[in-house]
């Protein structure tokens, strides 16, 4: 029992070390979004392009990840997406030009879509191989790695403040997580043999189909929810906080700050409540919380109602995406790729359509459809049948 924990410790911190990696680059170049402005001479409206085809080139990488994810597997994809996005954030802090800068965007779009479907995918391999719950806390990671980012280009602009140091810096640390997490990713075979044959058998069944089952729409459908739900809080919170609850100036960044610490707390402690009450319970009561939570806010009014309201939507959504995508997992690489593709959809369309909601009528109707689609997850989880067969325990 012991070998068998250091195992799946050493495979959980390697895969850890993906998403951390995925958070540390995305939030490596963004945070020089000011720098490549100015180099580039951008407008507001070419750095609002350049943010969107960074989602574009993620949301358009579904056919091609599905056909990677069958060719290669989730370890080689992985590790290959992991050096694109090295090689991309070096090609960043060399773009001579907008429409070269534009191009390098879109591809990074592309390997965090391969990247984050291949990451995913591991993480519900070690849940199935070892029968332990692990997915929420390498949720968390992510957040740790964009934080680490932030400290990193802090630091680095404190000496000096181009782009080429700064980024060849986070290219080294990002190849050291790399090599960490290499040699003990699981090998998609020992996946495969980890399964009953016919569990095997019924998973070549659903790659052969060609239009998503039922379960795989009501599982995008609530991922699409679960991510406008998460874009809009971070999109929208502090302009509320400001502008709805009359929040003074220094206490308006406390709405984004509220929904993030309780979602890193929430995905610290998620998988000891997914051993203990099962994915599906933790996702219908979670989103429940959230949207419950945020619509009495909304009703109520003020500063401390939104915060607590904002608390709510950290705490209760903090779980549904980790619980959405080890359920996708389950279904196939095919599933996987196309609910996760859904899932970035979300977080392209959630927050404009916050803002057209806004503009119709004022910023209170728009977080209402926030909190209408905390609720709608729930819903469609209703029409998903979760697996309560193989109960994981905690990690």
């Amino acid at each position: 029992m012991p070998r068998v924990l250091d195992d799946f410790r050493r495979a959980q911190l390697a895969i850890a070390a993906l998403f951390c990696f995925l958070g540390f680059q995305y939030a490596t170049w963004a945070s020089r979004l000011p720098a490549l402005k100015t180099r580039l001479g951008l407008s507001e409206t070419e750095v609002g392009l350049l943010l969107m085809a960074c989602g574009a080139g993620a949301a358009a990488s579904f056919p091609l990840v599905a056909y990677l994810m069958k060719r290669l597997g989730s370890r080689s994809l992985s590790l290959l997406s992991a050096l694109c996005l090295v090689a991309i954030l070096l090609g960043l802090s060399a773009a001579p030009n907008y429409p070269v800068a534009l191009l390098i965007i879109c591809a990074d779009g592309v390997a965090v879509g391969c990247l984050n479907v291949a990451m995913n995918a591991q993480g519900a391999a070690l849940e199935a191989a070892y029968r332990r719950t692990a997915m929420t806390q390498l949720h968390a990671t992510f957040s740790g790695g964009s934080f680490a980012a932030a400290l990193v280009a802090s630091s680095i602009n404190t000496v000096t403040s181009a782009m080429t140091p700064h980024f060849a810096t986070a290219a080294v640390l990002l190849l050291l997580l790399l090599a960490y997490a290499r040699p003990r990713l699981l090998a998609d075979q020992q996946n495969q043999q980890e399964k009953p044959a016919a569990e095997q058998k019924e998973e070549s069944r659903r790659r052969r189909l060609t239009m998503p089952s039922q379960v795989t729409l009501w599982l995008g459908c609530a991922m699409v929810f679960g991510t406008v739900t998460e874009g809009a809080m971070n999109d929208w919170s502090a302009l509320y906080m400001k502008d709805v609850a009359d929040a003074p100036d220094r206490l308006a960044p406390l709405g984004i700050a509220v929904v993030s610490v309780m979602m890193v707390l929430a995905r610290l402690l998620g998988d000891g409540w997914r051993s203990r009450w099962g994915d599906a319970r933790v996702v219908r009561v979670g989103s429940a919380v959230a949207g419950t939570g945020l619509a009495l806010a909304l009703l109520v009014g003020g500063v401390v109602p939104a915060l607590i309201g904002f608390a709510c939507v950290g705490l209760g959504i903090a779980a549904v995406t980790p619980c959405l995508y080890v359920a996708a997992a389950a279904q196939g690489s095919d599933a996987l790729a196309l609910v996760a593709t859904m899932g970035t959809i979300g977080l392209l369309a959630g927050p404009a359509v916050i803002g057209f909601v806004s503009g119709a009528a004022d910023l209170s109707w728009g977080m209402a459809v926030v909190a209408a689609s905390a609720l709608a997850v729930s819903i469609c989880t209703t029409r998903i049948r979760w697996n309560t067969a193989t109960q994981a325990v905690s990690s």
